[in-house]
């Protein structure tokens, strides 16, 4: 497999799952804004949408949209936990805890990385963020070590590297005592140790 990625970008969710699990990948750094790969290839002959990451499968087959990617790693892999059993209500949680990252969270850095943002666009997206810290910290309020509890799932993985981005954009984790110990748990987590150091990020 090939995993196409740029560093830190919510493709490192997806470099994560793969060390979980020990699996045998290579990687290709894509350059997002010229949309050419490490080796030299046009990124949108592999992912038209021209963003990271992509999967490319032993087959052939090209992935993309790092919630599939994640949840499709946990389904080959289910020896490794990283996701309940499809059906149950904990994999309805799981999908559930994907799509709020994806769709709430990540969407909301998204001025801090697009160069025509002006500072008021900055700030207003600094109050979303908050607000959607403000409810991942509830949802740690009852002590638990991860989304679903006691369990690493791919969820976790994905929250981590979105939120970990508040260290880079002026964000102050402190405000969310419980979301800030979630992220410095994942953090030394042996894979993602790995795949930070991979990355050329630590």
């Amino acid at each position: 497999m090939k995993l196409y990625m740029k560093p830190g970008a919510c493709s490192l969710a997806s470099h994560i799952a793969l060390r979980e699990v020990g699996a045998a990948f290579d990687l290709d750094q894509v350059d997002t804004d010229k949309k050419i790969t490490a080796s030299g290839g046009d990124y949108r002959r592999v992912n038209a949408k021209g963003y990271v990451p992509a999967l490319e499968l032993d087959s052939g087959e090209v992935l993309t949209e790092g919630a599939s990617i994640l949840q499709y790693i946990a389904d080959t892999n289910p020896g490794s936990g990283l996701a309940p059993a499809a059906g149950s209500v904990e994999r309805a949680r799981l999908q559930e805890h994907l799509n709020y990252t994806a769709s709430e969270l990540h969407k909301a850095f998204g001025p801090f990385f697009h160069a025509g943002a002006s500072d008021a666009d900055k700030q207003s997206a600094g109050k979303s963020v908050a607000q959607k810290f403000d409810y991942i910290e509830s949802l740690l309020a009852d002590g638990r070590a991860y989304l679903l509890g006691s369990a690493f799932t791919v969820a976790d993985a994905y929250l981590f590297v979105v939120s970990n981005w508040a260290n880079f954009v002026g964000i102050d984790l402190g405000n969310w005592p419980k979301l800030k110990a979630f992220v410095e748990r994942v953090a030394a987590r042996p894979t993602t140790q790995a795949a930070l150091r991979a990355e050329g990020l630590a």
